[in-house]
């Protein structure tokens, strides 16, 4: 895959049990949440049709929204005929693909810094954290969000494309300031390691404690998987990470796509985002996770958790 991930959400909470000496003794385990999420919607017909198939037909519980991009509008429909499903803006900050590019919501003469020399949307993470502004970035993702309202879009969460909103202390304080004004979750992990994320990891320990105090959720864990494209093998991957899913709620990030010209057109990952769709339909998948006893859930609901946490506390 071209991209150059900036993932800053890898290492999470770790959980640990004392050791059970008797049997009567035994408490019940505590449960397992899953988030089965979406990126990318948007992005393009093949990735919208299989979208909405792993939500209708599978156990894809919510998406997020790439509002820049050119299959924005038939996206957006869907979710305004379908409000009882989950969805997010996928908030974006650059443009990856080499021929397939797009430019900002916001009008180019109000972004100055987020645009590259052809002016689009900067390529990569590295570039965005170098040359953007964080007012420009901020005036550019209240633009996204404003857009996905103004077409019926029924938000759930916010969260981000590439790690880009996430890259620097400034950007990332700035998201979650995002978060509490719109009264919208943001993608947000526990417990980063401060020798992997330096500051990263020092700012979103302070801004954890400003998102619980609103009643916006943070994820116990993040699951992302780039590798294998042969189908079987990524499934049994899959599989394995599911089955050793820690207690408390994870996100699965995945990117569905069906493996077609346009989408082949656009990036070499087709074959990959059509193994997601199709994991995640899969009924043997679908049946395992039942019968591990693990809930799938929506950002709404996650949201609502974390509600009722904050007002047992009170």
């Amino acid at each position: 895959m071209k991209r150059k991930m900036t993932v800053l959400w890898s290492l999470v909470l770790s959980c640990s049990f004392l050791p059970l000496v008797q049997a009567e003794n035994k408490k019940p385990a505590e449960k397992r949440y899953v988030i089965i999420h979406a990126d990318d919607a948007g992005m393009s017909h093949s990735v919208n049709l299989a979208t909405i198939e792993g939500m209708q037909k599978g156990i894809v519980s919510s998406a997020s929204i790439m509002v820049p991009c050119p299959w924005f509008k038939e996206f957006a429909a869907y979710a305004k005929q379908n409000p009882e499903q989950d969805f997010g803006i996928h908030l974006t900050l650059n443009s990856e693909w080499k021929n397939y590019r797009w430019g900002p919501v916001a009008s180019r003469d109000q972004v100055p810094s987020l645009l590259d020399e052809e002016n689009y949307l900067w390529d990569n993470v590295g570039q965005v954290m170098q040359h953007v502004n964080v007012k420009d970035a901020e005036k550019e993702l209240r633009a996204q969000i404003e857009r996905a309202r103004k077409f019926g879009v029924p938000l759930s969460h916010l969260d981000t494309h590439m790690g880009a909103v996430v890259s620097r202390p400034d950007l990332l304080e700035m998201y979650v300031n995002l978060g509490i004004e719109y009264q919208l979750p943001v993608l947000f992990v526990n417990n980063l390691d401060p020798k992997k994320y330096g500051v990263i990891a020092e700012k979103g320990k302070q801004l954890k404690e400003v998102l619980e105090k609103n009643g916006l959720p943070v994820l116990d864990e993040l699951v992302q998987f780039y590798g294998e494209p042969d189908y079987e093998k990524r499934k049994q991957a899959y599989l394995e990470k599911i089955r050793e899913l820690k207690p408390g709620v994870t996100q699965i990030i995945i990117h569905c796509g069906f493996n077609n010209q346009e989408l082949q057109n656009i990036t070499h990952s087709s074959s990959r985002r059509d193994g997601d769709r199709r994991v995640f339909t899969d009924p043997a998948v679908i049946k395992e996770v039942k019968d591990l006893g693990i809930e799938v859930i929506t950002w709404k609901e996650f949201h609502e958790m974390a509600k009722q946490k904050l007002a047992q506390a009170e």
